[in-house]
């Protein structure tokens, strides 16, 4: 018999069919014998070195023998020698979700749980309490698609089974490289059943990225969103990689250009493969001669996520079923979903924030509706969603709009718009005070005399505002409200919310709540809470997990207030970069807390005051890594001059540079528009005028530039103005929106040098 060498894996297993005797024998060298026998499915060992008895027990395969002859003893340290005259079968690892898949195996007894083990183990619980509520609809894709929950799991159970028929096995990784849709979360919750692992990323992304990504994460397969996008990427991936198949979610497989070279399914191919096998699929006893099947470990890797590379090369986050499970469990503190309630999603799904707020949603029994930014204005007012849960910049879009809907107003409309805005920001800033939810960072706790005043002045003041704020809310909020819905709820992350936009959607009664958290840890780690929104922070830590705020060069802990480098520790903390060990070694320790490579601090807590009820919040200053060394020695956030900027509506993206030198400056892109109307109401230029000059246009954004940030710490010089966006196509903000500030800066060097001469 030939000698199989293979690895052992603590796993939950059975159905391995043996002989009362099975003998399995290897041979370490000429002189040195290795015996294992199973005898009742446990392992005996007989050799001088058991190390080489067990390195070839399990692996991927398993092995079946009817007959087994036992020779003689061999020598002192030979070991025994057996000679084996039958047949050996291969059989095959089946990995399973465990309870998603228990229906099929609790009535052959087998190992199942009636707990969460993995992700995909979400689906049945959903399908037994909502099984006929609406989970899903995509109306923008063709064709469009509305799911049930029992449907949506019945989906997902065939389209794993599907992979298992094409020949996806347990560990091996797939890469998914498409948009926001249904097709995304069946074809991700499929491969994760299946005991694989993902690997996504977006069709956004460039063709070296997706390579890259493809070629690190040593992928084998391919699901990709559509013929376009596989067009684009086959001529490079077909030098350079292997794929065994592509699965194409969306579109017709006679629209690719590679055809006939690869296997090529489409979508509801792999849903009749699997569809097919579970109908055929034999009694589980009989299953069990050619499978061995095996639980999925929570601490198994459910997928790679590869960073955004916002500031250096993308690095693969490998998080367990664990890791998202945590999430799944303890976001419901920050979004009490119930059943019904109806969420709008637009961000990317394989981006880290999004889909774990998918999973945890998903297990209320609320409507998931899909999304574009470009049908975002529509869909807000034709869906009324209740939570939008998306990145900061969906909500300064917003903001934006509804300024500029206020100021193409009348004189009168604009006026009463503006006034009453302006009352309702004093009455918020106020009730923020009596309420104990006005974040300071002072350590000296206020005496109780100076607490009650403080409270009796401003409940004084709040009461005289109320009825204006009231009055603005029927006469002009309302018919906000009806035009972006988000009755409940809109939930920020994954960027800065800027203070402007925060405090105007609480002051119009839109809920924000912003909320942290990074790729790294699954990704939330701190939000604001419904019932205790302190704005200008993110919140405080979600449940099970730590926070500590460290010096940056010693690393000493510091105390509430002060400011320094955010370290966190919880369940949802990923395993680590995926074969990068030094990369994991520099952001997690040995005790498991993670760099997060932010500035902040955490507010101190008081008993009494302003700030009651804050303590234990963090609040985010900037990232360690954006933080500009002027050749003076200080050091400058520019997060804090961008948003203050942002602020005026001349202004579409900034970039505030100056590593090195004497002072700052910055890169603008203007909002044309606005600049033009500036300039005519300034009477810069005549008011039929159809352009503004370079040097008009410089000098108004200049003048607006330093009113809108004169009450920072530092001020902006020269500028740089650019005549094109910072897109996602051009490489110049990440797909999750975010600026590359390094690529920007590398884009412009020249110009920036020029700026300092």
């Amino acid at each position: 018999m030939e000698s199989q060498t293979h690895s052992y894996k603590n796993r939950a297993m059975f159905g391995a069919v043996v002989n009362p005797i099975s003998t399995v024998s290897s041979s370490a060298s000429a002189n040195q014998m290795a015996t294992i026998s199973l005898r009742n499915n446990l392992v005996l060992v007989s050799s001088s070195h058991c190390g080489h008895a067990l390195q070839f027990l399990f692996s991927n395969y398993k092995f079946r023998t009817r007959q087994v002859f036992l020779g003689t003893w061999n020598g002192r340290r030979g070991g025994f020698r057996v000679f084996c005259q039958s047949k050996t079968e291969e059989m095959q690892i089946r990995r399973y979700s465990p309870f998603l898949e228990s229906a099929f195996l609790d009535r052959n007894g087998a190992f199942v749980s009636d707990e969460w083990q993995a992700v995909p183990d979400i689906w049945r619980s959903s399908a037994e309490r909502y099984g006929d509520c609406v989970a899903l609809t995509d109306p923008y894709h063709d064709p469009p698609s509305s799911m049930t929950y029992k449907q949506l799991e019945e989906e997902i159970l065939d389209f794993s089974e599907g992979l298992r028929v094409v020949g996806v096995k347990p560990e091996e990784k797939i890469a998914l490289f498409a948009d926001n849709s249904c097709r995304w979360l069946v074809a991700d919750q499929g491969i994760m059943a299946t005991g694989a692992i993902n690997v996504v990323r977006g069709s956004r992304s460039s063709v070296e990225e997706l390579l890259k990504i493809y070629d690190h994460s040593e992928s084998v397969a391919l699901a990709v969103d559509s013929p376009e996008l596989f067009n684009r990427i086959a001529e490079a991936f077909g030098s350079k990689v292997v794929m065994k198949f592509v699965i194409l979610l969306w579109g017709d497989k006679s629209s690719l250009a590679s055809e006939g070279k690869i296997p090529v399914f489409n979508y509801r191919e792999i849903l009749d493969l699997g569809r097919e096998s579970r109908k055929s699929a034999p009694d589980f006893n009989d299953a069990r001669q050619q499978y061995v099947y095996e639980a999925i470990n929570s601490d198994d890797i459910a997928t790679l996520v590869y960073t955004s590379g916002a500031t250096g090369n993308p690095k693969g986050v490998m998080l367990t079923h664990r890791n998202l499970l945590h999430q799944i469990k303890n976001l419901w503190d920050v979004v009490p979903a119930e059943v019904g309630d109806r969420f709008l999603s637009m961000l990317p799904p394989w981006h880290a924030y999004e889909r774990a707020c998918e999973y945890f949603i998903f297990t209320y029994g609320i409507e998931q509706v899909y999304t574009t930014v470009r049908n975002l204005k529509d869909d807000l007012r034709h869906y009324q969603p209740n939570y939008i849960i998306s990145a900061p910049l969906v909500y300064e879009t917003l903001y934006s709009g509804i300024q500029k809907q206020i100021s193409t107003s009348s004189a009168a409309r604009k006026f009463i718009a503006l006034t009453f805005i302006r009352i309702s920001l004093a009455y918020m800033e106020f009730k923020r005070i009596y309420e104990g939810t006005y974040l300071t960072r002072n350590q000296k706790q206020p005496s109780y005399l100076a607490s009650v005043y403080d409270w009796l002045w401003a409940r004084i003041v709040t009461a005289i505002l109320w009825p204006l704020h009231m009055l603005g809310k029927k006469l002009v909020y309302s018919k906000i409200h009806s035009a972006i819905g988000i009755s409940k709820a809109g939930i920020s992350g994954g960027g800065s919310l800027p203070p402007h936009v925060d405090k105007f959607f609480e002051a119009i009664g839109v809920k924000v709540q912003n909320g942290y958290g990074l790729t790294e840890t699954s990704p939330v780690i701190a939000a604001r809470r419904p019932n205790c929104n302190v704005l200008g922070s993110v919140g405080p830590p979600i449940r099970h997990t730590e926070f500590k705020v460290v010096e940056s060069e010693t690393g000493e802990v510091l105390l509430p207030g002060s400011t320094g480098i955010v370290k966190v520790r919880g369940p949802q903390v990923m395993k680590g970069y995926y074969k990068n060990l030094r990369a994991t070694e520099q952001v997690l320790d040995e005790d498991g807390w993670l760099n997060t490579g932010d500035i902040g601090w955490i507010a101190p807590h008081h008993s009494t005051g302003r700030s009651r009820r804050c303590g234990g919040f963090v609040v985010l200053e900037g990232r360690a890594k954006d933080t500009i060394v002027l050749s003076t020695g200080e050091n400058v956030e520019p997060v804090e001059l961008e948003e203050a900027a942002m602020r005026s509506s001349l202004f579409q993206q900034i970039v505030v540079v100056g590593q090195d030198q004497r002072r700052l400056g910055a890169i603008i892109v203007p909002n044309k528009e606005e600049v033009l109307l500036a300039a005519k109401k300034l009477s810069i230029v005549d008011v039929n005028a159809s352009d503004l000059s370079k040097d008009k246009m410089t000098s108004l954004l200049y003048e607006e530039l330093r009113k809108w940030t004169s009450g920072c710490s530092f001020q902006i010089g020269p500028i740089l103005i650019v005549d094109e966006p910072f897109t996602i196509d051009s490489g110049l903000m990440t797909p999750t929106m975010k600026i590359r500030r390094d690529r920007v800066v590398a884009q412009y060097k020249e110009q920036i040098e020029n700026l300092y001469k």
